[in-house]
C-alpha cells in the first residue's frame, strides 16, 4: 500500500482537474493555490475576490438602512410620577421611547392600548419601541404605583 503524500494528492487533483476541462469544459474547485481554473487565473484567488466583494455590498446595504433615524422622546420617572405626563408623537411614525427612571425603586412602564410592558430598575434606562400609530391617545401607567403614576402619548398628525 502506497503512503499518500501532499504533492501526490495535488498531482491526482491537477490530472483530474485537467480531465474535467476536456471533457465537460468545467473545473474541480480545490481550496489550493497551486490549482488553476480555466483561464489560467488560480481558483483561490477568484473565490475570494468574489467574497470580500459580496461582503462589500452586504455592508453598504446594511449600513443605509442603519441610517434611517427613529424619532426619539424621552419619559422620566421621578417620585413615582411620569414626566410629562403627556407627550405628543407623530402619527404613522414609529418611535423610540426612552424610559428613565429616577427612582431608587423599579417602576413597571404598562400600556394595554400600545401592548407594550417593561419593568425599569430604580436608577436605570429602558427603550421601547412603538408605532406606527393611528391619530388617537394611549394611556400608560406605572403597574407598582397605579394611582400617581400615570400618563397618555398623543398621537397627532
Amino acid at each position: 500500500m502506497k503512503k499518500i503524500t501532499k504533492k501526490r494528492l495535488v498531482k491526482k487533483v491537477l490530472a483530474h482537474s485537467s480531465f474535467l476541462r476536456k471533457q465537460e469544459s468545467t473545473t474541480l474547485i480545490v481550496m489550493d493555490t497551486r490549482v488553476r481554473g480555466y483561464d489560467g487565473k488560480y481558483i483561490f484567488q477568484r473565490v475570494s475576490k468574489f467574497l470580500v466583494f459580496s461582503m462589500g455590498f452586504i455592508l453598504l446595504l446594511l449600513s443605509s438602512f442603519l441610517q434611517a433615524e427613529v424619532p426619539t422622546f424621552t419619559i422620566e420617572i421621578r417620585g413615582h410620577l411620569f414626566y410629562p405626563s403627556q407627550l405628543v408623537v407623530p402619527a404613522n411614525t414609529k418611535i423610540k421611547l426612552l424610559v428613565i427612571n429616577q427612582d431608587p425603586t423599579p417602576e413597571e412602564f404598562e400600556s394595554y392600548e400600545l401592548n407594550r410592558e417593561k419593568v425599569i430598575m430604580g436608577g436605570a434606562k429602558a427603550t421601547i419601541f412603538i408605532g406606527p400609530l393611528k391619530p388617537g391617545d394611549y394611556p400608560f401607567f406605572g403597574e407598582f404605583n397605579p394611582k400617581t403614576a400615570q400618563g397618555v402619548i398623543r398621537v397627532e398628525q
